[in-house]
């Protein structure tokens, strides 16, 4: 039986991308069709990955307006930075218009834009497009999140009860490429890269399997953020070195830590928790990816680094710096977990199989991009929270005009 595949052409060349292009491995319904990049030289290097793997015979391409507009793709992965959404935007409607088909889909990395305004402009622009959306958080369809809802629900909450409490963290050493660091660019600190992920991920274990995430919608929040390493000085020169001049944390800090309280209420009136905690600040094996769900009788929790793999290597074992353990990997000797799989344990290929389904049979995907304007108001609430050092009603006032203290400086 031939298998109908969604042929992807991919925005951006980097880390994400390449994570992208690896969880097709294990999926079926999908390949690599192409890939843009401002850096044509990594824009080749991605497609020949997805060549090399054998997930599809990808073509870098010389423009992304010339990507889009190309019959031969049928759907686009937005994985670029977040201070280019608008700009690619406006590429891939320009490219649309010269198709003698729709596009099938458009998809976007977290998070959907840098502050309420953009990410409203983003879902504008798909629907003048008439296209259907995904947003691509992966954590909601990590197998041990998908397994410990479903078990949480369909066991304990229904014997005693809805679950009331859910916490979800993401920690590592810091981001990759030097554009994350800088708040104008990339939107703000660790709240706007990471706190996206923990902040929809403890909504959705709040959330009955089977029921849209408006039946838990947010009522107050407070938050807080600080820069506690990065702008130290030694750190700070560190960073600058690693990153360039215009990464001046002494100057123009981000926040490296954030914390957020929400309170949720549901369709039947009962108020539940969600507690999250991010940091570019956190020393350990590599990423650490966790969460819990809590009820009446029951609780569920896991731990990206408790692996079933661990390896020791003595100081005698000396070997050059790398990630080939776990990401954002810290050390290469003592006892390191390994994460095997990493596309797979992180969510990346129950992601891309879903939204490859959903576009591919016009259904409609799990998250649109309503879903991630949802989730850059909450963030910015959460910001607007932490500069007042106030619990906050949600939504609070002016959050369409709003940008993080951080964000407010444009990088020199």
């Amino acid at each position: 039986m031939d298998i109908q595949r969604l042929r992807i052409g991919f925005v951006g060349s980097g880390f994400i991308t390449r994570f992208h292009i690896q969880s097709l491995l294990g999926v079926r319904d999908a390949e690599a069709a192409g890939v843009w990049s401002p850096n044509a030289v990594n824009a080749r290097a991605a497609a020949a990955l997805a060549r090399q793997l054998d997930v599809g015979a990808a073509r870098a391409f010389p423009s992304l307006e010339a990507m889009v507009a190309d019959d031969a793709i049928d759907a686009i992965w937005l994985c670029g930075p977040n201070h280019r959404r608008l700009d690619n935007m406006a590429a891939i409607t320009a490219g649309a218009a010269r198709r003698s088909r729709p596009l099938r889909g458009i998809a976007c990395e977290k998070p959907l834009a840098r502050n309420v305004a953009e990410a409203r402009q983003m879902a504008a622009l798909a629907r003048k497009l008439g296209v259907p959306t995904g947003y691509l958080e992966d954590q909601l369809f990590a197998p041990a999140t998908e397994a410990g809802r479903a078990l949480a629900w369909g066991r304990g909450a229904a014997a005693t009860g809805r679950p009331y409490l859910a916490r979800a963290a993401e920690e590592h050493s810091g981001p990759h490429r030097p554009w994350f660091w800088m708040g104008a660019l990339q939107g703000g600190g660790v709240m706007n890269d990471m706190m996206c992920h923990s902040a929809l991920l403890v909504r959705h274990l709040l959330t009955r399997p089977g029921e849209p995430l408006s039946t838990v919608r947010p009522k107050r929040l407070a938050a807080h953020v600080a820069s506690l390493k990065w702008s130290q000085p030694l750190y700070a020169r560190r960073l600058a070195r690693t990153m360039g001049r215009e990464v001046d944390y002494r100057k123009n800090p981000s926040e490296d830590f954030a914390s957020l309280h929400v309170e949720f209420e549901t369709a039947d009136k009962t108020t539940v928790i969600g507690e999250c905690s991010v940091s570019w600040s956190y020393v350990g094996a590599g990423l650490r990816l966790s969460a819990e769900l809590l009820g009446p009788e029951y609780s569920m929790s896991w731990n990206s680094l408790d692996t079933g793999l661990k390896l020791f290597f003595s100081r005698e074992v000396q070997g050059k710096a790398g990630e080939d353990l776990v990401e954002k990997q810290n050390a290469e000797t003592g006892l390191m977990p390994v994460v095997v799989g990493e596309a797979a344990v992180y969510g990346y290929e129950a992601e891309n199989r879903h939204f490859a389904r959903a576009f591919l049979h016009g259904t409609p995907p799990a998250l649109s991009f309503a879903d991630g304007v949802g989730v850059v108001e909450l963030l910015m609430a959460a910001y607007k929270s932490a500069e007042s050092g106030r619990t906050l009603n949600f939504p609070p006032p002016g959050l369409a005009t709003y940008v993080p203290a951080c964000a407010r400086t444009a990088p020199r």
